[in-house]
């Protein structure tokens, strides 16, 4: 897919103007909160996606008109089309709004429509943007600011019965904020007007788009110089983000910025020159506590410092947390109250999901796709299966993408290390075709010997036998990737749960 051009701000329509607007692929990770938004402020809405999901049936209670496959007449009255740029020109519904010569629309221009008049927090980086997007909402919201948001992901929701319930990744408030989870796979986090950037990280990726590690670099230069960008929050750690800062304070390679000043710059992380920084680290079971320092404060103010509490594993999440307190904090939030309110964060969809539990066996499901993603929660998931004091740590993942496997099968097989049982299955292609010789087999063959006992499994249908044969009571189970692996999950606590009816006992007794 070719790289997204920004379209001017002033040359995007406004929302109303739009409808009624058909979403092709509605249920898509980052369609769904678009097509949220635009059904909450009253704007007709019909979509399709190749199967049933949640997100589906979440937007149908929305009143949004949905259907379960691709079909030209499912456009119906629709006046716009919009689709990400994985839809390939022979989508039946693309081809019919070609023939009727409709506008169609990119995402990301039609969610930089919605962020009209409003004070635009687009948060970028390879890694932890999803999540670090879903903290900053659960914030601002937790302290009344009510914003918008559109993240790559589910916010969950806590009910009064303890129980959580996902809705969709968006949601239109009534406050001046609009908080978006920035996509650079195709370089549309350069669509948007924004004011505050973040950068969680820089970490090569989507070669297959920008062509070399310093062709994706300089996209972030970008997107960090943006003509109305007043802040920037970036990572003190992460040695692509340094590099950008050193960049943007040397006034070196800064195309695009604007000529009266650079953006204020405000940096975290676990550096000792971090401005918001993370020290005195400590993990228990499936959460954290840390000390949360802000040497210079909001506004130049005193700086504060005091403990935070998470509900949510992983050391990476801390960094995230730090993020989001710079940013709630730089918005005018009293930093104790932010504090206090990341202790709340509930978690998001499909980011160290807890699935289910069966014969002992608990089996937990994540997004992570890109080589580092997978190995920051394989540690994670090490972190709470030796705190828990037995078990072992079952990795599943599934590699996403032909080219991605293709540049990274290495560094997937390392990722995988920390396990003590790690299946492997076949590769996700998803919008790609195959290549010749790219297999799941690359990154079997790649984990490190001597590690991890390693079970290369092709058969889709077969993953979750074959998981629930070596699963023994004690185990933590953890499926990887951003494909259909999602839908996995729940059968192996199914199968787990069948054998051990079988049996009468657990396995292992």
């Amino acid at each position: 897919m070719p790289l997204i051009e920004p379209t001017p701000i002033d040359e995007i329509a406004d929302p109303e103007d739009l409808g009624p607007v058909h979403f092709i692929a509605i249920g898509g990770s980052g369609m769904n909160g678009v097509a949220t938004i635009f059904a909450q402020r009253g704007i007709e809405v019909s979509g399709s996606d190749r199967s049933d999901s949640d997100y589906l049936q979440s937007l149908a209670r929305l009143g949004v008109r949905t259907h379960v496959g691709h079909a030209a007449e499912q456009l119906g009255n629709a006046r716009t089309v919009v689709a990400s740029s994985a839809i390939r020109e022979d989508n039946p519904e693309l081809a019919e709004a070609r023939r009727r010569g409709l506008p169609v629309l990119h995402r990301s221009v039609a969610l930089a429509s919605l962020m009209k008049g409003r004070r635009v927090i687009s948060i970028a980086g390879t890694h932890g943007k999803t999540t670090t997007t879903a903290m900053t909402s659960h914030l601002l919201t937790r302290l009344g600011a009510d914003p918008s948001y559109a993240i790559g992901g589910v916010l969950y929701h806590p009910s009064e019965d303890g129980a959580k319930h996902a809705k969709t990744g968006g949601h239109l408030g009534s406050g001046p904020d609009f908080v978006v989870e920035a996509d650079e796979s195709d370089g549309t986090f350069l669509q948007y007007p924004t004011r505050v950037a973040v950068v969680t990280n820089i970490d090569p990726d989507h070669l297959v788009n920008w062509g070399t590690p310093e062709n994706y670099r300089a996209g972030f230069v970008r997107f960090a110089t943006g003509r109305q960008v007043e802040l920037l929050v970036i990572s003190a750690d992460d040695p692509g983000a340094v590099e950008l800062t050193r960049k943007l304070q040397s006034r070196e390679l800064v195309e695009g910025l604007p000529p009266a000043r650079p953006p204020r710059i405000v940096t975290f992380g676990r550096s000792e020159r971090a401005d918001i920084r993370i020290t005195d680290e400590s993990y228990a079971s499936l959460g954290s506590s840390f000390i949360l320092t802000d040497r210079v404060g909001p506004e130049g103010s005193t700086g504060a410092s005091g403990p935070v509490r998470l509900v949510v594993p992983g050391s990476y999440n801390l960094l995230n947390a730090a993020a989001a307190y710079a940013i709630a904090t730089r918005l005018g939030h009293d930093p104790a109250a932010v504090r206090e309110a990341l202790g709340s964060y509930p978690g998001t969809y499909r980011r160290f999901q807890l699935v289910g539990s069966a014969a002992g066996v608990r089996v937990f499901d994540d997004y992570a796709h890109h080589p580092t993603e997978v190995a920051n929660t394989v540690r994670a998931a090490r972190e709470a299966v030796d705190e828990s004091g037995g078990g072992r740590l079952v990795a599943v993942l599934q590699p996403h993408l032909y080219s991605r496997t293709r540049d990274f099968w290495r560094e997937f097989g390392a990722a995988l290390e920390p396990a003590d049982e790690a299946v492997v299955m076949d590769v996700c292609g998803d919008r790609e075709d195959p290549i010749k010789g790219v297999t799941g087999r690359l990154v079997a063959d790649a984990v490190p010997a001597g590690t991890a006992r390693v079970t290369y499994e092709p058969d889709w249908d077969a993953t979750a036998a074959t998981v629930a044969r070596i699963a023994r009571p004690g185990d933590l189970v953890i499926t990887l990737g951003c494909g259909d692996v999602t839908k996995i999950a729940p059968v192996i606590v199914s199968e787990i749960a069948a054998e051990n009816s079988r049996t009468g006992t657990s396995k292992g007794e």
